[in-house]
């Protein structure tokens, strides 16, 4: 009976719960723009920080499989040809497992229009180019050291000399130039990136002021005016409405009455 009486009594009035919708409102936009923020820092260190790295550390990669080539021409032993073109493969495949695995990443669009999928496939058609030129010196070069005579070998030697230089050397300039391309886009949509999250920062802090503002000013004014229509609600007829109190009898009075009776 106590606990019904406790539920009944401290049931909230309608300006408590307005107030009460305000402020979980407040908190749930706040958490919202907040986990906004979080993930786009996150997205903005696991893809564009380390990706950009990554993009980097594919540039010199590509550099030093061109300069394991060069060196292979310059080789004066079958047995050093091997030895320098054996790594050839590796590099290879950390150079497209890097591509590939940021192209698995979230790729986007900037406001100005710049395509991270389009230049991540400029990147790889670029890439696939080179290394197709690139595998037909080194089969040139392996031709060489399989040929019986000494003018077969010198012949096939400057074959696989001009064709390195006329033909890899554009191609290793095409994929710097893709490689350069798709990190200005990269920082392009960084940036807006970093631009949305200012603007949720600014629209919460807002929302967070004006929603406060308004918080304070209903529990300022609400509980007043529940207070007067509560004294108005109690009329002529209530406990506590007594218009003309009647002035208790003096001492004096008494005693003068008491006497006339006698």
């Amino acid at each position: 009976m106590g606990l019904t009486t406790f539920i009944r009594s401290s049931r909230p009035s309608a300006a408590q719960l307005i107030i009460s919708l305000l402020i979980a409102g407040l908190g749930w936009l706040s958490a919202q723009a907040l986990s906004l923020v979080d993930q786009d820092l996150r997205i903005m260190y696991a893809e564009y920080t380390l990706g950009a790295t990554d993009l980097a550390h594919i540039s010199a990669d590509i550099m030093r499989y061109r300069n394991t080539i060069l060196r292979a021409l310059e080789a004066d032993s079958q047995k050093d040809f091997e030895r320098i073109t054996e790594s050839l493969p590796t590099q290879r495949a950390g150079i497209q497992h890097a591509i590939d695995r940021y192209a698995a990443a979230g790729l986007r669009v900037s406001r100005s229009g710049r395509s991270e999928p389009e230049d991540i496939e400029a990147v790889r058609q670029s890439l696939d180019q080179y290394f197709s030129v690139a595998s037909t010196t080194v089969h040139l070069l392996t031709q060489e050291w399989t040929a019986v005579s000494t003018i077969e070998r010198d012949a096939i030697r400057r074959k696989a000399e001009v064709h390195a230089a006329d033909h890899a050397g554009p191609k290793i300039t095409q994929v710097s130039l893709a490689l350069d391309r798709l990190l200005d886009t990269v920082a392009d949509v960084a940036k807006d990136m970093r631009d949305e999250g200012t603007q949720a920062i600014r629209l919460t802090s807002l929302l967070l002021v004006g929603g406060s503002l308004l918080i304070a000013v209903l529990n300022l004014f609400l509980p007043r005016h529940r207070r007067g229509t509560s004294r108005q609600a109690a009329g002529p007829d209530g406990p506590e409405f007594n218009p003309c109190p009647s002035p208790l009898p003096l001492a004096d009075d008494n005693t003068r009455q008491a006497l006339r009776q006698k």
